[in-house]
């Protein structure tokens, strides 16, 4: 594949550039339509619940960098995706890669979660176990 005046290559950083914008528009797509019925689905059963709200809400932070934005967008859309490396219905296993995938994405951008979102994410989870009981 050729792209300069000498030897028209492109390199895999320039197919880089212009695919994973595309990634993570539909990832933030499939966030935005599904997440919260997911979350409420499976919120009483996983131990991760807060830090996946705080990610949840740096990722729709219009002040978290894009590039932040796209790493928890892509360990929500994992957390959603039916698709699993381990069915998220065997029991005491099933959620264990999300946290995984959920744990590393946190782990790469843990500084621009604040105190904020983390805040916001336990009013959420005190909001929703008020509404169940």
């Amino acid at each position: 594949m050729e792209d300069t005046e000498n030897n028209n290559f492109i390199s895999d950083t320039n197919v880089e550039k212009y695919q994973l914008p595309v990634i993570f528009e539909k990832n933030q797509k499939t966030v935005k339509k599904s997440f919260w019925r997911k979350f409420g689905r499976v919120a009483s059963l996983i131990p991760f619940a807060t830090e996946l709200l705080s990610a949840y809400y740096c990722s729709i932070d219009p002040e978290t960098p894009v590039r932040v934005r796209a790493i928890l967008v892509a360990a929500l859309a994992y957390f959603i995706l039916p698709a699993d490396l381990i069915p998220d219905f065997i029991i005491g296993l099933g959620f264990s890669d999300d946290a995984t995938v959920l744990t590393a994405a946190i782990g790469i951008v843990a500084g621009h979660i604040s105190d904020v979102h983390k805040s916001r994410a336990n009013s959420t989870i005190k909001e929703l176990a008020g509404n169940n009981s």
